[in-house]
């Protein structure tokens, strides 16, 4: 049985996680396109809001109930009008307990990261999470990787090494070490999701994070919620609704068109995170970030060429039934 599981946060996440669906036609794939570009788009909003939400007084603790509270509709108006609400049903609570409990811990060091960090160096450091995710399925999952998947991984962690700017860099240390703390916490969520997806489908795994995550949130909330004026509230909804729509279309993506067609489109998200960095914060990038990303984006691009590669190899050389 194929995995299949939804990423939490970053749509870059996904590449890792699901198998290919079957090739569709190809206006299909324009529409997955599409809803990738939808998502990638909803993501980096999120991140903006996050910052400047944070930059308003707002709490972390405040930042993940908000975010969970204000996307539990968007999720629920999904599965209403989806797969309904018989496929939130679950034989493995003890399972989405475990992968709530990583993902709630990913999440705050990822909206940590995002209010210490400029826009565009917290985002190209999180897309090293397919990086971890590599690592971690060899260890955890005793998955087979190749050669040149490791060659990938070794040439995406000196990218990453690079963008931290070790040295010389103006970056708050902290800042760097909860990205990549956030980072290597995604690539863990990865590998918990592909153990977990073999039995669980999409909009059970969403559903139950979303409300464990509103759950544990709201019962820390009274003790660090402030009040806040009508402009902060609207970045709190503007988060939740950007967060749960960039979810849905970033499963729903993966449903009209392959993983190789989409994914390359996630990293669309580093150029939003760099528009929205200069545009509201007045903030430009160095050299490193740069060419740190570019080598991240290298490396998972090539790692999914590669597989591409490697499926259809092992689909021609199978003998017809």
């Amino acid at each position: 049985m194929p995995f299949r599981a939804n990423a939490a946060y970053a749509p870059h996440h996904t590449a890792m996680v699901f198998p290919d669906p079957p090739v569709r036609p190809a206006e299909r794939r324009l529409a997955g396109i599409a809803l990738r570009l939808t998502a990638v788009t909803a993501f980096g909003m999120m991140a903006a809001i996050i910052k400047l939400a944070a930059e308003r007084g707002v709490s972390l603790v405040e930042l993940v109930f908000a975010r969970t509270l204000f996307a539990l509709p968007v999720v629920a108006a999904w599965i209403t009008a989806g797969p309904g609400w018989r496929s939130v049903r679950t034989s493995r609570p003890a399972a989405h307990v475990t992968r709530a409990a990583l993902g709630l811990v990913s999440m705050s060091c990822t909206f940590i990261a995002l209010t210490l960090l400029p826009l565009a160096d917290a985002t190209t450091i999180g897309f090293s999470a397919p990086l971890f995710a590599t690592f971690l399925s060899a260890l955890v999952l005793r998955e087979q990787v190749g050669r040149h998947r490791w060659l990938c991984v070794a040439i995406g962690f000196v990218g990453v090494g690079i963008a931290m700017q070790p040295g010389g860099s103006a970056l708050p240390p902290a800042g760097l070490a909860v990205a990549v703390t956030a980072a290597f916490l995604a690539g863990g969520v990865t590998v918990t999701l592909r153990q977990i997806g073999a039995t669980e489908g999409v909009a059970a795994t969403v559903f139950w994070f979303t409300i464990a995550c509103l759950v544990v949130s709201g019962l820390i909330a009274p003790f660090y919620w402030q009040a806040h004026d009508s402009q902060t509230w609207g970045l709190l909804i503007a988060m939740g609704l950007a967060g749960g729509l960039g979810q849905i279309a970033n499963t729903g993506s993966l449903r009209l068109a392959p993983v190789a067609v989409v994914v390359p489109f996630d990293y669309f998200q580093l150029l939003w995170a760099l528009l929205l960095g200069w545009a509201l914060w007045n903030a430009v990038p160095g050299v490193a970030t740069i060419a740190g990303g570019g080598l991240i984006v290298a490396s998972g691009l090539y790692t999914l060429w590669r597989e591409q590669r490697r499926r259809r190899a092992l689909v021609s050389a199978a003998p017809e039934l």
